[in-house]
């Protein structure tokens, strides 16, 4: 088997830079994690929140520590260094080679869409963003990994896109119609394609879609990463 893993995101029209923040990881005793956070806010103010708490659970991963419990460091650095008053979404999906399962960490209002056993999952358990309430604590799915496993996890933005435009996205309507066999990229470009249409081209809000799926049969040994990040005309201009 192998593990594929995309990501897709655009910023809020307008704002010069997303507040969502999307990193990976290798875990120390096998596998990989994806954390996803969306920031209070929207522009650089939620990019320095989403990096604060991203940074601290991605750190507390590659020490072994457990998603669960990198998720509570997490809300308690934040709650801490911010006294309360500013919240973020986190997601943690991680495949963990040492227990041979999926492991979806939640502290978000958008829920995580699992496909497994021939049929998609809504994993929308209640659960409180970070940073805000002492006992704030995760919601927790696990699945055995298996081929054909796929987890998404969106930015509040792109669960609600449409919402204000006439006409709100059905993301489960979405993915049941994508066939199974298409690859983690397909899947993540397709949804935020979508998610865009239904805001007109213009959205108000970050959006971002991190897609993780597990496949049948590894190509070889070889642990590939391709990465595209565009450069906004208003950075480059100034190089001249």
């Amino acid at each position: 088997m192998d593990v594929q893993i995309a990501v897709a995101k655009i910023e809020k029209y307008a704002v010069g830079e997303s507040g969502d923040t999307v990193e990976v990881i290798e875990r120390p005793h096998g596998g990989v994690s994806v954390v996803l956070v969306d920031g209070q806010r929207s522009g650089q103010s939620a990019k320095v929140i989403s990096n604060l708490v991203a940074r601290k659970a991605i750190s507390l991963l590659a020490e072994g520590v457990r998603d669960g419990a990198a998720a509570r460091a997490a809300h308690d650095y934040l709650r801490t260094h911010r006294r309360g008053k500013v919240s973020a979404e986190l997601v943690i999906v991680s495949a963990d080679l040492e227990t041979g399962s999926l492991v979806i960490s939640r502290n978000s209002r958008a829920p995580v869409l699992l496909y497994k056993g021939g049929q998609w999952q809504v994993i929308d358990a209640s659960s409180q963003a970070v940073g805000i309430y002492a006992r704030t604590r995760p919601q927790i799915e696990e699945a055995p990994l298996r081929p054909g496993l796929i987890a998404l996890a969106f930015s509040d933005g792109v669960w609600a896109s449409g919402e204000h435009r006439g006409g709100r996205i059905d993301l489960l309507r979405t993915v049941e119609s994508f066939p199974t066999t298409l690859s983690a990229k397909a899947i993540a470009d397709e949804i935020l394609e979508q998610a865009l249409r239904h805001e007109q081209g213009r959205p108000s809000d970050d959006l971002t879609v991190v897609a993780v799926r597990v496949n049948s049969l590894a190509v070889d040994n070889v642990r590939r990463m391709n990465i595209s990040f565009p450069i906004p005309p208003r950075v480059y201009n100034t190089w001249s």
